[in-house]
């Protein structure tokens, strides 16, 4: 709750949280702000879940109606995932389409959706979620931030460009993975790194393992993160978004004067 606080910036307008109790999810989400969609009494009906995806919305692929509010929750063969998505693909239609003549039925107008369907067929023949998700990731174009919350496994996946930001945390023995930095000072955790572009990282009961089969030395930022998107508190790929805005204000000083 306090993590999505400080994350209201990126989305307002819808919310949600789900939390893995023990192998059961348990959604709530809602249109409006953190505070308007979550209480106390909410929170405590949440139970003691190990596992939890959070997310604030910012519609930018689908309209904005509770069904596209997130994270998306799918039950499949396999069982059960949560999944949290900030970012935008670029092949969309080209997705649905091939989705559409499988016989999908969608639930939303989101990429998002797309996105978890995609990593469910792949789980079906895949050794584990991890490579369900590395196939999926070589199918979608486009700017990704993913959070994904397996029944034992609390995933993050960061596009192969780094167009969207995503680092992790750490606090009393738990770890985390947010978009900004600012999520994690909210909440009092040590901010260990941000997770580098294409990289794929699982945390599960028994620590961290990362996948960098998709990272590559080609990077393409979102320019809208540094002048719009981030608060001004946040450090993203090692740069700090106050100081980002400074330089870039005197850049452009310089080259337009007046």
């Amino acid at each position: 709750y306090f993590g999505l606080y400080a994350l209201q910036h990126r989305g307002q307008e819808s919310c949600g949280i789900v939390v893995n109790d023990r192998g059961v999810f348990k959604t709530h989400k809602g249109l409006g702000l953190v505070n308007e969609v979550f209480n106390e009494r909410v929170l405590s009906e949440f139970g003691q879940g190990r596992i939890a995806v959070g997310h604030v919305r910012y519609s930018t692929t689908g309209a904005a109606n509770i069904n596209n509010a997130q994270p998306l929750v799918l039950n499949y063969i396999k069982g059960t995932l949560a999944l949290a998505h900030n970012g935008n693909l670029v092949n969309t239609a080209e997705l649905r389409s091939e989705l559409e003549r499988t016989g999908a039925i969608f639930h939303t107008t989101t990429d998002s959706e797309l996105i978890a369907y995609f990593i469910a067929r792949e789980r079906v023949n895949a050794h584990n979620v991890e490579e369900a998700i590395l196939h999926t990731a070589k199918k979608i174009r486009g700017a990704y931030g993913l959070v994904i919350a397996s029944p034992r496994k609390l995933i993050g996946v960061r596009d192969p460009l780094g167009l969207k930001p995503l680092c992790l945390g750490k606090r009393d023995g738990s770890y985390m993975i947010a978009s900004e930095s600012c999520a994690l000072s909210a909440i009092g955790a040590e901010f260990i790194r941000d997770i580098r572009p294409g990289e794929i990282v699982t945390i599960t009961k028994d620590g961290i393992t990362s996948n960098c089969q998709l990272c590559q030395e080609k990077r393409a930022h979102c320019i809208f993160e540094y002048i719009y998107f981030a608060r001004l508190d946040s450090t993203i790929d090692g740069i700090n978004i106050y100081d980002a805005r400074i330089r870039a204000g005197a850049a452009l000083a310089a080259a337009y004067p007046v």
